[in-house]
């Protein structure tokens, strides 16, 4: 098998019970070509879990696993089980700060042991053809100069690793949770930006607090790709722009109320499989966010949603109701502009 390229200029970043495979087909609806990234997920839970832990739709591609593990041959055993599938690519996780990783011995930790990624990086693609990669921070702890950054890419980078995607925080694997490390460690762009001059070589992607597309073509100028976390989750249409500014695509983008009519049809199928209508339109809270009505039809979902007896009509009945509203301020205003 040859080895695959995978355009990294726009990612989503994996984020725990939120990039589930629901979540990754709605947002492919939006954008043909960002990259899509699975929630973490652990080698123990791939090879003893009785779930199906490496499940996804055709339709996500391009899309890539992340890998939470520090043995080199669990995780040589599961990037394989993601070839297989058919992933895009497979992903060390080595930035996430929880204490359930930590305890694990994988995520953040692994910035202290360079070498155990190392043999991880080695002995995975000793055995597959797609892409290994690694997702940092910038430090840990006390670790957090820019010599101990460059240690660890150096290390990682000559066991074969061609590619990293940066966090430009720190971490604390102690006394932070996980979702004040997300907000607490102040963001040094330039370390990241720092390392792409050191490393011209190594593709280099940013993450961290990117909020807008005009943020991304920012980092472009000096990274070669930026991945972006919760402004996609909270507002997801973000992406709808990114084809044609990044990827060079014209092509017809679907509207808001065109992406609801798709995946009245996905949650149907999702329920004649056993499913769940809240599973899917949880993820879709932000779709409407900015516009006339959103809050209206996040209340509805919201409300209707988690009700097990829910089914596709529960998407078509938030519509109705954010496009009542909408007629109604339409005809406010054109009460107003009469009086006027």
């Amino acid at each position: 098998m040859a080895v695959q390229t995978v355009d990294r200029k726009i990612s989503v970043a994996p984020m725990l019970d939120w990039t589930d495979k629901h979540c990754r087909y709605f947002l492919r609806l939006i954008s043909r070509h960002t990259l899509l990234y699975t929630e973490m997920v652990t080698t123990g839970a791939i090879i003893f879990g009785k779930g199906d832990y490496l499940g996804f739709n055709s339709q996500e591609h391009p899309v890539a696993l992340q890998l939470g593990g520090s043995d080199p041959t669990d995780m040589t055993r599961c990037a394989v089980l993601a070839q297989e599938k058919g992933y895009d690519e497979v992903n060390i996780n080595v930035g996430c700060p929880s204490d359930r990783v930590q305890n694990g011995r994988f995520g953040a930790c692994l910035m202290a042991e360079p070498e155990t990624v190392a043999q991880c990086v080695s002995a995975m693609q000793s055995e597959v053809d797609i892409p290994v990669t690694v997702k940092s921070r910038i430090g840990i702890d006390d670790m957090d100069e820019y010599s101990d950054l460059t240690r660890f890419i150096n290390v990682v980078a000559e066991a074969g690793c061609d590619t990293f995607i940066v966090h430009a925080r720190k971490a604390w694997l102690q006394g932070l949770s996980p979702k004040e490390n997300r907000e607490v460690p102040p963001l040094i762009y330039d370390r990241v930006y720092q390392l792409k001059e050191e490393f011209p070589h190594l593709s280099i992607s940013i993450n961290g607090g990117v909020k807008t597309l005009k943020d991304a073509a920012l980092h472009l100028n000096y990274t070669d790709g930026v991945m972006i976390g919760r402004e996609v989750y909270a507002n997801p249409y973000i992406l709808a722009e990114v084809d044609k500014l990044f990827y060079h695509d014209a092509t017809h983008v679907l509207s808001r109320v065109e992406i609801v009519q798709h995946m009245v049809e996905y949650t149907r199928q999702h329920i004649a499989n056993g499913g769940r209508a809240w599973h899917v339109a949880r993820h879709m809270l932000g779709l409407f966010q900015g516009q006339a009505g959103a809050r209206v039809w996040r209340r509805y979902l919201s409300q209707h949603g988690p009700d097990r007896n829910a089914d596709e009509t529960l998407l078509l009945g938030a519509l109705d109701a954010l496009l009542d509203t909408q007629r109604q301020a339409e005809a406010f205003q054109q009460r107003v502009n009469q009086d006027v």
